[in-house]
């Protein structure tokens, strides 16, 4: 009876014991099916309606068809929240909040605290890496939360790579997050792909490689031409036009010879800025081994090009057209290349805008459209001087950033003057303007009378410390001009906020997403893909039309 025991004893641990066994060997082969490598790619300043605009010139080697026809489209894809400009849609974008929780507020905003103007990812505490100008003293220490990239850094215990890649600086560190282990932007000083200490103390030796190549010389040689004939380009107005910048000269073809060796900033507004940031991506894929094994990566990617050429020549220019098609065949290439590199239906990509942009007003008075300029500067320094004469007080208007106007409160407060006065007459000034519908104290934001899609939209860019007094709206065509040609954006117009965005690859369903989806919505929509959490402030919620 004991050896009975005994024997039944044994038999129990060993049954235990192959058990656990089982359970440990099926955890180690069941990990959660992800991809090789996530690209996201935004294009500054892609209206939505680009996507349409040239379809029939898109080609069967580009990649937009194949994403079109292969993918998925949300078509009604919204920005939530004002201002539409460049570090609020890229940060939007990847940490699936708004500038309300995420904090940037702006490229640029008064920060109330500090008493001064903060640019978006300013840091002092870094240095440039690959330079020596200040241009990388950067960081993403001013967003508040986490990025998708952050999170898969997390959930893969920092074991998956993350590289941002832009001419802007904001455009490859926001995205790439606090966690990344690389972000590279464009030295216009100095025509380098550089880095800040905040990432690493030195420049990876595959960057060194890009830089001594000496890509934009190579592109200012070969100088700015018509992909396709001049006659083609039926989608666009015609090629000189007064309210376009001459940035370059007249009309194509444009001599870039010039600029060898002497401006390197003259690149971010040609088409070719976005073959070398291309050039760039690639060199990051093949340098880090991104997507070369079985933890999933992430590539970052942003196109600065189409936002230069669209404030300079305005989005109906045919340098506008030329840039998308462009940018078409180019996209196909790099598709191409991903496919080799990391194996077709191994990847999945993304692509969006972090905004759109307004037709050049004079293009609007020209066509009988309602549209023109406030040339908001010239308006502040009158009403500087107004209340110079009113209060004796110098400045009282730090700052107009964002569409708000900033008051300095520590003046007001030492003199013993209301804020609450100043801003009653600010409010009656600027609605003389012709060009303003709206000015209202920011305070008065939930009471005073306005649709509820544009209450939502200012409650979600309002940040306590990084906002302003006044809010101003402009009326629908109006842009905020600094001189006479080019365009802008920012505000909350439909030519503004709607944006494109496209899935393709790896665990994305064929079709078409016609119902109201958000920027805020693409991260978690990532973490549902990639089984991960979503990052730290995310307010949207998942697109499951694009899921298989």
């Amino acid at each position: 009876m004991r050896i009975s025991t005994i024997l039944y004893s044994l038999l129990s641990l060993l049954f235990v014991s192959n058990a656990l066994g089982q359970t440990a060997s099926t955890s180690t082969t069941s990990k959660p099916p992800r991809p090789r490598l996530v690209v996201g790619l935004v294009l500054d300043q892609m209206r939505w309606d680009y996507l349409y605009r040239y379809a029939d010139r898109f080609s069967d080697k580009g990649g937009f068809r194949r994403m079109l026809s292969e993918g998925n489209s949300c078509e009604q894809t919204l920005i939530p929240y004002t201002p539409t400009v460049t570090a609020c849609g890229h940060s939007a974008v990847y940490t699936g909040t708004v500038p309300a929780i995420n904090g940037i507020t702006g490229n640029a905003w008064w920060d109330s605290q500090l008493q001064r103007t903060v640019y978006c990812t300013e840091d002092k505490a870094v240095s440039t890496v690959g330079s020596s100008s200040s241009q990388g003293k950067m960081s993403p220490k001013n967003m508040l939360v986490t990025s998708i990239a952050d999170e898969l850094r997390v959930a893969t215990n920092f074991q998956a790579k993350v590289i941002g890649v832009a001419i802007k600086d904001r455009g490859a560190i926001l995205p790439a997050g606090h966690s990344a282990n690389g972000a590279y932007w464009y030295d216009n000083s100095t025509g380098n792909w550089i880095t800040s200490s905040y990432y690493t103390k030195e420049l990876p030796a595959w960057v060194l490689r890009f830089n001594e190549r000496k890509i934009p010389d190579s592109f200012y040689a070969l100088g700015w031409n018509l992909l396709y004939p001049a006659a083609t380009y039926k989608a666009s107005t015609a090629d000189n036009k007064l309210y376009e910048n001459k940035i370059f000269g007249d009309s194509f073809p444009y001599d870039l010879k010039k600029y060898i060796g002497k401006d390197y900033g003259k690149i971010n507004t040609t088409a070719m800025g976005n073959d070398m940031t291309f050039a760039m991506a690639k060199e990051a894929l093949l340098g880090e081994s991104l997507g070369r094994d079985e933890v999933t990566d992430m590539l970052a990617i942003s196109f600065s090009s189409p936002d230069y050429i669209g404030h300079s020549f305005g989005p109906n220019s045919v340098e506008a057209e030329d840039a998308m098609l462009r940018m078409d065949l180019a996209l196909g290439q790099f598709f191409d290349i991903l496919d080799r590199q990391v194996g077709k239906g191994l990847y999945t990509v993304f692509l969006t805008a972090d905004h759109g942009a307004a037709h050049v007003p004079e293009f609007n008075q020209e066509n009988k459209l309602p549209g023109g300029r406030v040339f908001m500067g010239k308006i502040i320094d009158r009403l500087n001087v107004d209340l110079e004469k009113m209060y004796r007080l110098k400045k009282l208007i730090v700052s107009d950033d964002n569409y708000q106007l900033h008051l300095n409160h520590p003046q007001l407060d030492s003199a013993g003057i209301r804020a609450d006065d100043v801003i009653a007459w600010l409010q009656k000034e600027m609605m003389k303007e012709a060009g303003i519908d709206r000015a209202f104290s920011i305070k008065e934001l939930n009471t005073v009378p306005l649709p509820t899609t544009i209450r939502k939209m200012l409650n979600n860019g309002y940040h306590p410390n990084r906002s302003g007094d006044l809010q101003i709206i402009l009326k629908p065509g109006y842009i905020d001009a600094y001189g006479t040609t080019g365009t802008t954006h920012g505000l909350w117009n439909p030519y503004d906020s709607h944006i494109p965005l496209l899935w393709y690859g790896w665990g994305i369903k064929k079709g078409i997403t016609q119902r109201e989806v958000y920027m805020t919505d693409i991260a978690p929509t990532l973490a549902a893909l990639l089984r991960i959490q979503m990052p730290s402030g995310n307010i949207g919620t998942v697109i499951a039309e694009v899921l298989k």
